[in-house]
């Protein structure tokens, strides 16, 4: 096995990782008195170790202030939202005008059909990737129903073409063409949940925009993993959750874009809440609705604090590894090595089904042990046995995704270790 492939390797590796302090900025769960090797920031990141406090700090303040905490000093709750946006933005690319953190995703990508999904006669069609997260495959079925048209025509889902069920933009590209007429909006992925394959945005995005259709993005699988451009890319809005790559808690509150381009447009019609109120009248309590300028106002109620505080402290550690692309350059390291160990050491109990081309994926490494579905969820319950954590995503799909925040470069190799001890047996 070539050296740079050696667990020596791996622990130079290790020592030299300018990010290696930020593991300690986690919380991890326990297997034998020991770390578990944690490959799940996929599906819900770890603990940042100062979520606890930041939580501790607006129940003290409620403790100590009730409702006039929500005015008072530089954490009142009133603008409490806001003390995420410009990190948010950063790391999505965007201007701190066009990001909001509010809701969940689903909530958030039907407010977002509400405005964006404008269905005629002529143009009733969604696109989107077949295999889809069910609640986007669910949200699109229904936005297409409530407007009175049929799932059966007017959804239309583009299939793999590539081995292991990735699509080639070129696939999109056709399917995008040959129902332009007929498009009202391209829903699509940033990252596709199951195989971890990363998508072209800007391509996507002039190819929708050619056709005349809207396009959103569904980035649940993209923010805190890849770099992106939002304000630059410009689709129309996008949406995400914060509880996978950005470690803000499960069932964190979501977030939000909406290009600038579409801040002062009044037409467009939206479901309305007091909070997505311009805030210099929104006390005045009249009938009347006023949007607020910028992503902000598509909010329909005052922010939920405590389920924002975790957010804050999971950004702070973000900036603390200076940011996106700094992640993104280890996490390049971490899943090309991973990838390269399972190839030379299990070629013959593993297949990657990931896109090899490292700009075609982020953290995660989707895998499909040989001898089928059976054999695939006797691995993956080995592995919780010895403390290597992944997900299963049937019908027979093991999903491993080091993280550059908390996973080190050794973690891979207790990982295809135990892979290759499981084979042995």
């Amino acid at each position: 096995m070539s050296e740079l492939l050696s667990r020596t390797h791996a622990v130079a590796l290790d020592a030299a990782d300018p990010l290696r302090a930020l593991r300690n900025e986690f919380v991890f769960p326990q297997h034998n008195h020991r770390d578990q090797t944690y490959f799940v920031g996929n599906s819900l990141g770890l603990q940042p170790r100062g979520a606890r406090a930041a939580v501790q700090e607006v129940m003290d303040k409620w403790a100590s202030l009730a409702v006039e905490g929500h005015f008072t000093g530089d954490t009142q709750w009133l603008h409490y939202h806001r003390l995420v946006s410009e990190q948010l933005a950063r790391v999505v690319g965007a201007l701190p005008s066009e990001v909001v953190a509010m809701n969940t995703l689903s909530v958030n990508l039907h407010l977002m059909m509400v405005s964006f999904y404008r269905p005629t006669v002529e143009r009733p069609v969604i696109l989107m990737e077949a295999g889809a997260f069910p609640t986007d495959r669910h949200a699109v079925e229904s936005q297409i129903r409530f407007h009175g048209f049929n799932p059966d025509t007017d959804l239309i889902e583009v299939q793999p073409d590539e081995p292991n069920g990735t699509i080639s933009l070129q696939a999109i590209e056709r399917a995008i063409t040959e129902h332009g007429p007929r498009l009202a909006l391209v829903l699509w992925p940033g990252v596709q949940y199951r195989s971890g394959q990363v998508f072209d945005l800007d391509a996507i995005t002039r190819m929708a925009r050619l056709q005349g259709a809207r396009v959103g993005f569904d980035l649940a699988h993209s923010v805190g993993n890849v770099p992106l451009r939002l304000h630059d890319i410009a689709p129309d809005f996008a949406v995400w959750c914060h509880y996978k790559y950005l470690n803000a808690g499960p069932g964190a509150v979501a977030g939000c874009f909406v290009h600038e381009r579409h801040h002062r447009d009044t037409t467009l019609p939206r479901f309305a809440g007091w909070w997505g109120h311009e805030e210099a009248t929104r006390f005045k309590m009249s009938p009347q609705f006023v949007p607020a300028v910028g992503a902000e106002g598509w909010q329909l109620s005052n922010p939920p604090v405590l389920g924002l505080a975790p957010l804050r402290a999971a950004l702070d550690v973000v900036d603390k590894a200076g940011g996106i692309d700094a992640l993104r350059t280890k996490s390049l390291r971490l899943t090309g090595m991973l990838d390269a160990l399972v190839r030379a050491r299990l070629s013959g109990v593993l297949e990657v089904l990931t896109p090899s081309e490292p700009d075609r994926r982020g953290c995660q490494l989707s895998l499909r042990v040989a001898g089928g579905r059976e054999r695939g969820r006797s691995l993956f319950e080995y592995l919780q046995t010895v403390g290597v954590l992944g997900d299963w995503r049937e019908p027979d799909v093991i999903r491993i995704s080091p993280t550059p925040l908390y996973n080190r470069y050794l973690d891979l190799h207790h990982f295809v270790e135990e892979v290759d001890a499981w084979a042995g047996r």
